[in-house]
This record gives structure tokens, C-alpha cells and sequence, in this order.
């Protein structure tokens, strides 16, 4: 089995579920590509109890089948069962067996692709509740793990089940894209000598997405790469947008319609903006289909001071990086140039996405930046800012308001080189900080943090800048 990269956490969460003497249901979820499957073949090193996977797109016979054949490689003889209940029933016979040769060892079952098996009207999930709450949950050997690409129906169905698996799950691990750290250690385990600069552009375009950076050829350039994935005449991620939504939601256009909402408004709208830019009802399905986005890593929910979240004041903000440069570059362009990322490189407007598309690395990598400012053990909260009174319309993305009686008011800002500040910078930040002093009224001390790419050049601007954050410190 190949070396699992990061996910330090998972492993630890995995490794206490296994050493706690009782029954464990532990689901598993995460955006498409993370590598659900791949952390939990690894981690039992492919040697299960009994293992099946679900086929997408399957019918229920399909499903019915692939269980069967499953039941038979680990040694069942019987005969194929026509109900999910029949099914399940077999997997007890065959389970029972096996545990007493175990001998007091953990039995793993492993279910991948679990949603599949949930056909219409084909019982699975009453089934799955029966199984557990009969038997399984009863045995303290037992270990059970389900995972799924449909991460909306494992959260629905399984997590936030409210019949008879309601309570039942023992423990829930939300499986994340890769960090910056991660995402260069990923890329040296394939040989990879790109400086930091590289893997950080690399990390924008395609997320710490495992299955998209194993695609990377490392001894090509960033800049051919993306060329090669995207923009080429066989580019393998060009199709990849569509099969991602279809793959996690039943009814993805539903979801693709509030992604390419977000994706026109890079800042964020509230739910009642989003349904008025989609003419839909501002009512509880809107709100199930950002909450599933929010569990599959597509948007963030976050907080404007001074708003109450109950007055539906939250933002909701895309923050999937391959979904941000699908649709800035690829989606409907019909690019003809196999070449067209080398060309514009170093242009504005591959430079102001990069602009933009850091913001939104500095805003997933928060713990590193208090780790930076030394705030990792003083009480923080973060939070955005939005002038409701100035004629310019004043942001701030990102405030540290701290126990400690100081803000931290972080500026970000991408560049190849030191960030130098202008004149006309200088005036913006000092503006946005006497704004926002005027509006909340705050009694705080406030400090300017830079968080760049490689610091700032010093000059008659830099000291408006009391901390800085650069790359290095985002790569702890």
C-alpha cells in the first residue's frame, strides 16, 4: 500500500475509534477526489471483513449483485438474495463465523460508496438500520465504516438520520482537502523540486485535492502542466466539472446554479441575494442545497460584525479552487489554443485571479496565520467587515478580533516578488481602519497584518504594517 500523506488527525481519530472495546459506526465524508477511500484502504492496510463498493448509477439488481459477489469472495455460499434485508442477513451469517475465529480482534466492515446502494424505493437504508441496531451495534468487536462521494445523502441519511440509525453513528471524520504543507509534501513523494511559489499556484488552480495533484507531471513546469489538464485537446480535467456535481447531488443543477451564482460574485452574497439573482423562494430548500455545498467544501458560511446571523446576514463565499478556475478560464470559452496558460502568463488578468484566488488560501490556512501572529493560544474569532455608511463601500475580508483587547486587521496580497506598498495602498488600509473604528464603535487596539507572499519592501509606506505573514509561515 502506498504512504499516506498527511492526515495526522484522521489517523489518530481512527486509531482511538479502533482501541475504544466497543462497537464503532463511523461515517466518512468529503468532497469527490479527497481521497475517502483511499485513507481508509490504506489504514487497514486493504485487510477487511468484508468490504463491498457501490455502483454508480446501478439498479437496485446491480447493487443486489455486487453485495452477493462481495458475500462470496469472503467465503459465503449461500444464495443470492433478492431484498436488502436477505442481504443482510447473509453479511450477519457470514460475520458471526468470522468473528469467532477473530477471537476478540476488531472485525472491519468497510461499505465505499454507500449512497449507491440506496436505490428508490429499494429499503437499504431501513435495512442498514436493522442490521445495526439488531446486531451489530450489540457486538464490541464490530467496526464499521461508510464513505461515499455523495457526501449531501451520508450527512442526510446517515449522519442526521432521523429514523432508526438517529444517534446510532458512534463517530463522524469530515475528510478535507490538503493544506499547503500537505499539498507540498504530496508533490515531493513524486519527485517534485518546484520552489514554494509553484506548489502555491499549483494549490489554487486545483485545490489540496489528492486525485487532481497525482495528475501533475513534476518534471514539467506548473505552467505546461495546466496547459496539458485543461486547455489541451485531450485535457483530461475538461469534462471533470460537470462529472463532480453529477457524482456528489441527485439533482446537481440545482447546485451548479448557486456555484455560478457565487463564482459572478467573488466577495459573497447572503441566501436572500442568491435567491433573488435566482428568481427561486428564499425558504428551506435553498437552504439544504448551501448546506450540503458547505459540507462538500464548495462555499463557506462566515459572519459580517455587526450582523446577526438569525437576521440571515451570513455570506456565503465559493471557495472550491478547481470550481473557481473552471469557471473563470475553461467553462463555455471553447479555448482553442492548446497553449493558452503559458501565453497569458504574467498578464492582469492571470495576475488579478491569482490576486483573488489568495485570499481565499489565506482564509482556509487561518490556523497558520495565528500560529504566524502568535495567537495560537490567546482566544480569537474571526470574522469579515462590510461599511454599511461609506460611499466606497469599505472590506475588510479578514479581522482577528483577540481576548487580549487588539484586532488584527490582515491585508492579503499575492505577488512573485515583495509586496511593495503605494501611496494609494496606504490611503485604502489607512481608510478601511478609521471606518471600521467609526462604525463599531470598537474600544480595541488595532494592528495591521500583511499577509504576503514574501513580505513587504520597506519604505515610507511599510509601517502602516505592525505584523507580517508570508509564505513560509502559511507552509507550517
Amino acid at each position: 500500500m502506498e504512504t499516506i500523506i498527511g492526515r495526522t488527525k484522521e489517523i489518530g481519530q481512527l486509531s482511538k475509534f479502533m482501541q475504544s472495546g466497543k462497537a464503532e459506526f463511523v461515517a466518512l465524508y468529503g468532497r469527490r477526489r479527497v481521497g475517502k477511500t483511499f485513507l481508509v484502504t490504506s489504514y487497514f492496510k486493504n485487510k477487511f471483513d468484508f468490504d463491498v463498493t457501490g455502483i454508480i448509477g446501478g439498479r437496485k439488481d446491480e447493487e443486489l449483485e455486487a453485495f452477493h459477489s462481495a458475500l462470496q469472495r469472503y467465503g459465503y455460499q449461500g444464495k443470492r438474495p433478492k431484498k436488502w434485508m436477505e442481504a443482510f442477513e447473509a453479511l450477519r451469517t457470514l460475520l458471526e463465523a468470522r468473528m469467532k475465529k477473530r477471537k476478540g480482534k476488531r472485525c472491519v466492515v468497510f461499505f465505499d460508496e454507500l449512497p449507491c446502494f440506496d436505490t428508490p424505493k429499494s429499503g437499504f437504508v431501513h435495512a442498514l438500520d436493522y442490521f445495526w441496531n439488531s446486531w451489530a451495534s450489540r457486538q464490541s468487536g464490530f467496526f464499521l465504516v461508510v464513505c461515499g462521494s455523495a457526501t449531501s445523502w451520508i450527512v442526510r441519511n446517515v449522519i442526521d438520520n432521523h429514523g432508526g440509525l438517529h444517534g446510532r453513528i458512534t463517530h463522524e471524520i469530515h475528510l478535507k482537502p490538503f493544506t499547503l504543507k500537505e499539498t507540498e509534501h504530496f508533490l515531493k513523494k513524486q519527485k517534485s523540486k518546484w520552489k514554494r511559489l509553484s506548489t502555491l499556484q499549483a494549490y489554487m488552480i486545483l485545490g489540496g485535492i489528492p486525485y487532481y495533484l497525482s495528475m501533475l507531471d513534476v518534471s514539467q513546469s506548473l505552467t505546461e502542466n495546466i496547459d496539458q489538464m485543461f486547455f489541451s485537446e485531450d485535457a483530461e480535467l475538461r469534462k471533470e466539472y460537470a462529472r463532480l456535481y453529477k457524482s456528489l447531488f441527485s439533482h446537481p443543477e440545482r447546485y451548479m446554479e448557486v456555484i455560478k451564482v457565487l463564482s459572478d460574485n467573488k466577495k459573497g452574497l447572503t441566501r436572500k441575494q442568491i435567491a433573488e439573482k435566482l428568481h427561486v423562494a428564499n425558504n428551506g430548500h435553498l437552504s439544504a442545497v448551501l448546506e450540503d455545498l458547505i459540507n462538500c467544501d464548495f462555499i463557506r458560511r462566515y459572519d459580517v460584525a455587526g450582523v446577526r446571523v438569525k437576521s440571515n446576514g451570513s455570506i456565503y463565499q465559493l471557495m472550491d479552487f478547481f470550481t473557481l478556475f473552471y469557471l473563470q478560464f475553461v467553462d463555455g470559452k471553447h479555448r482553442k489554443d492548446a497553449r493558452y496558460w503559458t501565453k497569458i502568463v504574467n498578464t492582469p488578468l492571470q495576475n488579478t485571479w491569482y490576486g483573488l484566488a489568495y485570499e481565499r488560501v489565506c482564509l482556509t490556512h487561518i490556523p497558520q496565520i495565528l500560529n504566524a501572529l502568535h495567537l495560537d493560544s490567546v482566544l480569537t474569532e474571526c470574522y469579515s467587515w462590510r461599511s454599511k455608511d461609506s460611499d466606497d463601500g469599505a472590506q475588510i475580508d479578514l479581522i482577528i478580533d483577540r481576548a487580549d483587547d487588539m484586532l488584527n486587521i490582515c491585508e492579503m496580497k499575492y505577488s512573485r516578488d515583495k509586496y511593495t506598498l503605494t501611496k494609494a495602498e496606504y490611503k485604502k488600509i489607512t481608510h478601511r481602519v478609521e471606518t471600521f473604528s467609526q462604525e463599531t464603535n470598537t474600544k480595541k487596539g488595532v494592528h495591521v497584518a500583511i499577509i504576503s507572499t514574501f513580505g513587504i519592501s520597506e519604505n515610507e509606506y511599510s509601517e502602516i504594517a505592525q505584523n507580517i505573514v508570508n509564505l513560509e509561515d502559511m507552509f507550517k
